[in-house]
């Protein structure tokens, strides 16, 4: 475990995981406000409410960040026009591909290989990609809505109403983790520029989606009772915690994909051996 660790360590600092983590944060905020548009001109045809969204997004992200995003959406609700949706639709998928992009050239690095797909295919993956995510995540925030009311139904039959709102509590939590898991399984099988297997990629997926969710509930923690990033930001406090949790996440997605690389070669050494 220790020579493990220590390998993963050289991987990180010489494959610049952090730079190219920073890289993947500014993109992730370029594309957020694109994607709340989009999400917020989505909601009047979905049986979601605005309230629903940062209830889920609350789960993970601290005060500062919520208040951030809440004062963002009343303002794009405020001015909310038809063409808002295909504008969002257009201005997330470019920025977020961007996103994936950098994760696309990331996962190369760790496997050591270079791109070998045309511009265009490499954008089509990045772009069909993003669509998948921006899927599971409208699916995540259905889920809790829908989840709850079927559960409720079917617990009534068997009459345990009041035990499946704390059952309910808990599996709220596994689904958020499968569902980041499903998302990081398919970024690490179909973002590098080399054949990789659903089984080799989940090693990576797992342990990305656990410290991901661990590591947001322990900054979320950090930012709303020791941290006071507007003492030093002013205004900008915000806009820099939200910075720093997509530069965290960045962390952990790459080092995800770099767990997923270093195993492929250890079993490429073992076979070769």
């Amino acid at each position: 475990m220790g020579s493990f660790l220590k390998q993963l360590g050289q991987r990180v600092g010489n494959d610049e995981v952090t730079g190219l983590s920073a890289q993947l944060a500014y993109f992730l905020l370029l594309s957020l406000f694109p994607f709340i548009i989009f999400l917020v001109s989505l909601i009047a045809f979905l049986p979601v409410s605005q309230e629903d969204i940062m209830n889920t997004v609350s789960s993970f992200a601290p005060d500062s960040t919520m208040r951030l995003l809440e004062q963002n959406i009343s303002s794009i609700v405020s001015d909310h026009n038809g063409g808002l949706l295909s504008i969002g639709i257009l201005a997330t998928l470019w920025s977020a591909s961007n996103g994936v992009n950098a994760i696309i050239r990331a996962l190369n690095k760790a496997y050591n290989v270079d791109e070998e797909r045309s511009f265009i295919v490499a954008r089509a993956v990045a772009v069909v990609l993003t669509i998948a995510m921006v899927l599971v995540i409208a699916v995540a925030f259905l889920l809790p809505i829908f989840g709850k009311s079927i559960g409720l139904y079917i617990f009534s039959i068997f009459g345990l109403d009041e035990g499946f709102l704390t059952v309910w509590e808990a599996l709220r939590w596994v689904i958020s983790l499968i569902i980041f898991f499903i998302v990081l399984l398919a970024l690490y099988v179909l973002a590098p520029s080399k054949k990789i297997s659903i089984k080799e990629s989940m090693a990576g997926a797992g342990f990305a989606a656990v410290f991901w969710m661990i590591a947001s509930l322990l900054f979320s923690f950090y930012v709303n009772n020791f941290g006071n990033y507007s003492a030093t930001y002013g205004s900008l406090g915000a806009v820099i915690v939200l910075m720093i949790w997509f530069y965290l996440t960045g962390i952990i997605i790459i080092t995800g994909g770099e767990i997923n690389a270093m195993l492929n070669e250890r079993k490429k050494g073992k076979k070769a051996s």
